[in-house]
Order: C-alpha cells, then sequence, then structure tokens
C-alpha cells in the first residue's frame, strides 16, 4: 500500500488563502493617496497650525475611547464584518474631505478614521490568530503579521511618489477620489476573511452584549501575570518610534539635505521598518535576553544616527526602526500566544489604548523637548525609554533563568534522595 506523504501542519490552500487576503488587505488600508498631501489640504483650506494639531488630537482621542469597547464588540460579533466595515468610514470621511473641505468636515473625517483604527484593531489579529491556530499554525503568526505590516509600508512608499502625478492631474479631489476607491477595495478584501467561529459564542455575545466580553477579557488579565507583562510590552516597544516616525522629515531636514531630497531619505527609514516585519518569522526563535538585545542595540542606533545629525545617520535611523518594527511585531506575537481565553480582541485593544496613551504623551514631551533643543537631540533622548525597558527584560530573563536553575537543581536533589533511600 502506497502512503501519501503526509502535510505539514499550517500549509495548504486554507493559509494561503487566509495569508494572501489579509497581505491584501493590508497594503490596501494603507495605499492611500491622501496620506503625504492632508496636511497640506488642511494648509489650503485655511486651517491654522493649532487648528490642525486640535485635528490630530481628536483622532488619537477618537480611537482612545473607542478602542476597548470595539474590541469586546469584536469577541461578541464577527470580527470580519468589523474589518469590512471600518474601511467604508475612512472612505466616507475622505469623501467628505474634498468634496466639503472646512475645518469641521475635517473634524468628522478623522473622528470616522478613529472608528476605522479602534474597529480594526484587535479585531484583525484576533481573526488571523484563531484561524492560523485552528489550522495548526499558531507557530507561524509572528511571521504572518510580520509580512503583512511590511505589505502596509511598502504600500505607503507606493503612495508616496504616485501622490504627486495624480495631484498634478486632478488636485486635491483625484488624490481623495483614488483614496475612497482605494478604501472601498479594502473592505472588499476584507470580506474575503474566513472566518470559523463557533455560533454558540456569536449567540452569547448578543445575548449579554459586549459587556460580557469586556469584563471576561479583563478578568483574564488580572489573573495571568504573565497576560499582564506581555500587555505592558506592546506600548513600551511601539508607541514611542511610532510616535518619532511623525517627526522624521523634521529630523532629516536638520541633517542639511534640500527638501525635495526629503521624501528619498523618509523612504530610506520606511524601507528598515519594512525589513523588520519580512524578519518577525526568524525573530520568534529570540528569547528575553535576545529581545532585550535587541531593544538595546536599536536604541544606540536611534540615538547614534539622531545625535550626529548627518544624512549618513539616517541610515542608522532606518536601522533602528528595523528593529523597532521587528519588536513590534513579537511583543504582538508574544501578548496573543498568552492569551487563552475568549477575549482575544479585547484585550488586544487593551494593549492598544495603551499605545494610544503613550504615543499622545510622546507627542507633548517631543512638542517640549522639540521646542528647546534640535530635533537630532530629541530623537536621542526618546532612545532612553527603550534602554530602560531592555534592562527590565534582561533582569526578569535572569530571574526566570535563576528560578528554572533552581527547579532543576531541587529535582536532581530529590532523584538523589530517593535513589539513596531505595534499599
Amino acid at each position: 500500500m502506497t502512503l501519501s506523504p503526509a502535510r505539514a501542519p499550517g500549509s495548504g490552500p486554507a493559509v494561503r488563502r487566509l495569508t494572501t487576503t489579509l497581505y491584501g488587505y493590508a497594503f490596501l488600508d494603507d495605499f492611500v493617496l491622501l496620506y503625504p498631501v492632508y496636511a497640506l489640504l488642511f494648509s489650503d483650506t485655511g486651517l491654522t497650525v493649532w487648528q490642525i494639531s486640535s485635528l490630530f488630537c481628536l483622532w488619537s482621542l477618537t480611537g482612545v475611547l473607542l478602542e476597548i469597547p470595539s474590541g469586546a464588540w469584536a469577541d461578541a460579533v464577527s470580527r470580519r464584518l468589523l474589518l469590512w466595515f471600518g474601511p467604508l468610514l475612512t472612505a466616507a470621511g475622505f469623501a467628505l474631505w474634498v468634496l466639503a473641505p472646512s475645518y469641521w468636515a475635517f473634524a468628522l473625517g478623522f473622528v470616522l478614521w478613529g472608528a476605522k483604527g479602534a474597529l480594526g484593531s484587535g479585531a484583525l489579529e484576533a481573526l488571523v490568530y484563531e484561524e492560523l491556530d485552528r489550522l495548526g499554525a499558531a507557530d507561524r503568526y509572528g511571521a504572518v503579521m510580520g509580512r503583512a505590516r511590511a505589505a502596509g509600508l511598502v504600500a505607503v512608499m507606493a503612495a508616496m511618489p504616485l501622490a504627486g502625478p495624480v495631484f498634478a492631474f486632478g488636485g486635491y479631489p483625484a488624490v481623495g477620489l483614488a483614496s475612497v476607491l482605494a478604501c472601498l477595495l479594502a473592505a472588499a478584501t476584507a470580506a474575503c476573511f474566513p472566518e470559523h467561529r463557533e455560533p454558540a459564542d456569536a449567540a452569547a455575545g448578543h445575548r449579554d452584549g459586549w459587556t460580557r466580553t469586556l469584563r471576561a477579557g479583563l478578568a483574564e488579565a488580572r489573573g495571568d501575570r504573565s497576560v499582564r507583562g506581555a500587555l505592558l510590552l506592546v506600548p513600551a516597544v511601539t508607541a514611542v518610534w511610532g510616535a518619532l516616525d511623525e517627526y522624521t522629515p523634521l529630523l532629516v531636514r536638520d541633517t542639511g539635505v534640500t527638501e525635495a531630497a526629503v521624501p528619498n531619505w523618509l523612504l530610506l527609514i520606511w524601507a528598515g521598518a519594512t525589513v523588520g516585519g519580512l524578519l518577525a518569522g526568524a525573530g520568534r526563535r529570540l528569547g528575553t535576553g535576545g529581545f532585550a538585545g535587541l531593544l538595546a542595540v536599536s536604541a544606540v542606533a536611534l540615538a547614534a544616527g539622531a545625535w550626529v545629525r548627518t544624512p549618513a545617520g539616517i541610515g542608522l535611523v532606518a536601522l533602528s526602526f528595523c528593529g523597532f518594527q521587528l519588536a513590534s511585531v513579537l511583543a504582538d506575537a508574544r501578548l496573543q500566544d498568552r492569551i487563552g481565553g475568549t477575549g482575544r480582541a479585547t484585550l488586544t485593544s487593551v494593549a492598544g489604548v495603551g499605545t494610544d496613551l503613550t504615543t499622545i504623551a510622546v507627542y507633548g514631551a517631543y512638542g517640549v523637548i522639540g521646542s528647546a533643543t534640535t530635533h537630532g537631540t530629541a530623537f536621542a533622548l526618546f532612545a532612553v525609554p527603550y534602554l530602560m525597558t531592555a534592562a527590565l527584560l534582561a533582569a526578569a530573563g535572569k530571574g526566570a533563568c535563576g528560578k528554572a536553575a533552581a527547579g532543576k537543581r531541587a529535582a536532581r536533589a530529590a532523584r538523589t534522595s530517593g535513589s539513596r533511600a531505595r534499599p
């Protein structure tokens, strides 16, 4: 009798369908031609710097307020439904911006955009992890999500040079139309996500509401120390460099390059972050000590690259963003691996709120530090939180190794005493 070769867990068309849909969704979700020019749209409409800053704060605040409720909702109903509905909100907001540009139209658009981000945050990670787990491929989550983030960054890098010709052809309406179309395509792609959840879970969610899943998720965080640690690690790794990204054009310009050359150096930084996402599969093998070393090396590269204030230093900043992107994906993977209950999207959203609040704090701190010193110095100072996080992780790793070694010694002593007691 001839036996067919056993198929490795996690391989096959089901995994390919999931990952292909995910990569397509991630690309289309960030392929927004308005990204490079929406600040110009606000300025050309007559908004002051204060008004533009207030819009960014409104955007962040919307995400903070809706993040946890939307995560609990994603645990109670279909996550695919939320991923489909979110881009439609963004499409409506972008259309409003170019059809009726005004402060209040921009504000409503940012509220819709923030709501979309809250709906997708937690729901996407939970759907992908549980579908991979169902297919026996949960160990591939880090690599898969790393590639998805890389696909999003590639979309941003593709949208930046394309926005210019489209804007030259049709102005803000043309750029807005292209962005709306990308959102609609993202929604259509989200509808293709596979989702296999027990009907009983969904039914229970409808009966008791999202508050039941919220309570269950928070109870797991309170009762499991490892889950709490993973929740804190996500904002500690993700927030600072995510906020600093908004100031990279100012950092690059301070190195002395021309205004026209700034986008090219920014592409280098984005390329570094993209590579970091692609390395997530190999990075899963890092232990706690290796993770701490990754953060420390990335922090030193950030400080050194920013401090020298030369174009060559931007290469080191790109290297640091590579490490921080990799660490962000690994932190998310650690959280997903530690969540054992039904509140996966809820707890992921809790981590998202921590990231949002920390990001807002970084914006405020950068405003103070950046006003008093150079951008290079400010970037270098923001490497310090990563060095502190790396030190805490290294200490925790040594403590865990010490406990493991003590356990092994105790086990050997027990076996030795047991053998001596035998006649």
